[in-house]
């Protein structure tokens, strides 16, 4: 009993001399705070890459400008993962059953409205289509009475394209519905620029480092600003060429490579992405006669051979043949063109699941 008391008196004797009071002017070494301390990397992930994300940041996809590599990464994993119920005999999941979806198309549309509506039927929707023929806008309803009659039909989500550049962000700020922007304009155009990704990390197996060569009227294309934004974002290098009438300006301030010389262009290229002349856009002569354009920035199998041996040539449709490609080239062995409208799919259907709140580890279990 004793040798224990004798224990029990040391041990406090310690802990009273570790109280004692420390001499004046020195202070404990600080802690570095919680958020200071940088974690250890997980094995196999290389400093730089996206950071892996479960949702999406937003409720609305208006536009690549602002979303983030792990967001991008996140829709591309989740296609992915969803392409393979294009192969099923029986091609539907109910993972938006129960939702409703209104098509508003006030532009022609074949691709993507086609492709947005079996996106939508594949994953069990309920799915209501407005176009300007069968519409109140031809009676001269504006906009927002539009927008307005279509949130009391309480709708989930609202897809929409619109002639007017900003239509999908004044929706917005009006819908208590998601809105998925379908084509601004001249703006943008997310998820095309979102597939056509898709189809290039297919493809190729990666974003980062490519040299992506965009060409054609890039002054009035939606698709082009979107797809430079998100190449951008994902650390490819991107390359504008066209007549200096059909490039904007501010394209070096964006930090992409500018050549008028389409052979520059395509030196080198892994990939050469094609785009439409849009003369219902143009206001005046951009270029002197098509044929003029052909020979200086039409895609021929000559020029394709500067590119490098596994090219891929792309084309967001629809094609102008003899104009921005050749059909030679457009029907030939480094073309996926057809490839980009078949992912469109599955690429609109992680767009339409993330935003109802789905995430890739539900999809996966």
């Amino acid at each position: 009993m004793l040798e224990g008391s004798d224990r029990t008196r040391e041990g406090a004797a310690r802990t009273r001399g570790s109280a004692r009071p420390r001499p004046a002017g020195r202070r404990p070494a600080a802690r570095p705070a919680a958020a200071e301390v940088e974690p250890a990397a997980r094995p196999g992930e290389a400093k730089g890459e996206p950071e892996p994300v479960a949702r999406l940041a937003h409720r609305h996809l208006l536009g690549m400008l602002g979303v983030t590599a792990g967001e991008i990464t996140l829709i591309l994993d989740t296609a992915k993962s969803l392409a393979e119920v294009s192969t099923r005999a029986i091609k539907k999941v109910p993972a938006l059953r129960g939702k409703t979806i209104v098509n508003f198309f006030m532009e022609p549309s074949t691709r993507t409205r086609s492709s947005f509506e079996i996106a939508e039927k594949r994953l069990s929707a309920d799915t209501l289509n407005f176009s300007p023929s069968t519409s109140s806008v031809v009676k001269g309803e504006s906009l927002l009475d539009t927008a307005r009659n279509l949130e009391a039909m309480t709708p989930d989500m609202i897809v929409i394209r619109h002639k007017a550049s900003g239509a999908p962000h004044f929706l917005a700020r009006h819908c208590r519905s998601n809105i998925i922007n379908a084509g601004d304009g001249a703006h943008e155009h997310p998820t095309q620029a979102l597939l056509d990704a898709f189809t290039i990390r297919e493809k190729k197996g990666r974003l980062a480092g490519l040299r992506v060569a965009i060409v054609g009227d890039l002054m009035h294309s939606r698709v082009f600003r979107s797809n430079a934004f998100l190449l951008k974002t994902m650390g490819a290098d991107v390359i504008a060429c066209g007549p200096p009438t059909l490039l904007p300006p501010e394209l070096p301030r964006l930090g992409m490579q500018v050549t008028y010389r389409m052979d520059e262009a395509v030196e080198g290229a892994d990939v050469i992405m094609m785009l439409r002349v849009q003369r219902e856009r143009q206001r005046g002569g951009a270029f002197p006669t098509a044929r003029e354009y052909y020979n200086l920035f039409g895609l021929t199998s000559e020029r394709v051979r500067r590119a490098r041996s596994d090219v891929i040539i792309m084309h967001p449709g629809p094609m102008n043949r003899g104009v921005e490609i050749d059909s030679a080239v457009a029907d030939g062995p480094y073309s996926v063109i057809l490839d980009q409208v078949t992912n469109g799919v599955a690429v609109r259907m992680a767009v339409l699941y993330l935003l109802a709140g789905g995430t890739l580890g539900e999809l996966a279990g």
